[in-house]
């Protein structure tokens, strides 16, 4: 199958930073190992589907504690700089999911499929607004007079983060193109399992000779996801979330999952104000750009609903329009 091109349609699935450390979990790498086998026995229905597969993931966690492992030992070792933190989680993350798909298909007997992780490079803009104004929580928290001194000292942005202390912010800026794309779309189309864009991807500018060099930067991953959807065209965008549904009034008396939505029903649920911006608003953005550019699916729900989902029975679905 890694010869030649697979008839398989591409699936470009979206998993959150959490789906390897989990909430009250430490995050040390045998809970990771074991949330990896997890996560991937959920998603292999993909591949025995005969899905091309090209899986994405956050980062939060894991970033967050190479930070705190960065200012624990600044005064032994050079810190490394945001960009090369997120180099680091994509290498590492990609490697304990990597290893928990080969071992599956090793499982099922499928010897011709490969997995690949790809250190992955985005494209923003220089001149985005979100240079100016950082408004995206990194690594640890801290009190109020350590803010100040890591602003004074390091030249950082720092904020209250919802009245449980002080950290760093870093600007979030729009995705552009992923670099790596064509690479990305001509591993999957011949069969392979591609491990891409992790936390967002790799945030890069061109300077003034054309050179890309990275920034002190946050992409958003379900963003730059759709952004990579887009440009391999996709058939199906899948984000795997912590709920089984994208819900209107979530969290009150009145919560409502969706099922099956059109493309004009979301936006005017979305403009509406339904999806928080910290939570499932991004995700519905993502679905929303996808779909503007691609007339394919659009499947938001938790790992253990993704094999009805696929089957239209289950999570929620959103088409262009439905028949």
């Amino acid at each position: 199958m890694a010869l030649g091109y697979a008839r398989g349609k591409i699936c470009v699935l979206a998993l959150g930073g959490n789906s390897l450390i989990r909430k009250g979990e430490r995050g040390d790498v045998a809970e990771q190992i074991k949330n990896a086998e997890r996560i991937t026995r959920h998603i292999f229905t993909l591949v025995t589907h005969g899905y091309n597969l090209v899986i994405t993931h956050g980062n939060g966690p894991q970033v967050g504690q190479l930070l705190l492992q960065q200012e624990a030992g600044a005064g032994q070792v050079p810190p490394m700089p945001l960009d090369v933190c997120v180099a680091y989680s994509e290498g590492s993350m990609g490697y304990l999911l990597q290893q928990a798909l080969l071992n599956e298909l090793r499982r099922h007997q499928m010897r011709n499929v490969y997995v690949v992780t790809m250190i992955t490079q985005v494209l923003v803009d220089k001149n985005d607004p979100a240079f100016k104004h950082p408004t995206k929580p990194v690594g640890p928290f801290m009190d109020k007079k350590l803010a100040e001194e890591m602003a004074r000292v390091r030249g950082w942005s720092v904020m209250e983060d919802a009245g449980r202390g002080w950290r760093r912010v870093v600007p979030s800026p729009r995705p552009l193109k992923v670099v790596q794309r064509y690479m990305i779309r001509d591993l999957a189309r011949q069969g392979n399992i591609v491990i891409a864009l992790g936390g967002g991807g790799i945030p890069v500018v061109k300077d003034k000779d054309g050179d890309y060099v990275g920034v002190e930067a946050v992409i958003d991953k379900d963003l730059a996801s759709a952004n990579l959807a887009k440009e391999i065209h996709a058939d199906i965008f899948a984000i795997v979330t912590e709920v089984p549904n994208a819900c209107l009034w979530f969290g009150t008396k009145r919560q409502r999952p969706l099922h099956k939505v059109s493309l004009q029903e979301l936006r005017h649920y979305y403009n509406d104000g339904h999806f928080p911006p910290g939570s499932m608003g991004p995700k519905v953005q993502a679905a929303i750009e996808f779909l503007e550019a691609e007339d394919g699916l659009v499947i938001i729900t938790d790992a253990r609903h993704l094999r009805r989902a696929l089957e239209l029975k289950d999570g929620t679905l959103i088409r262009r329009h439905w028949d």
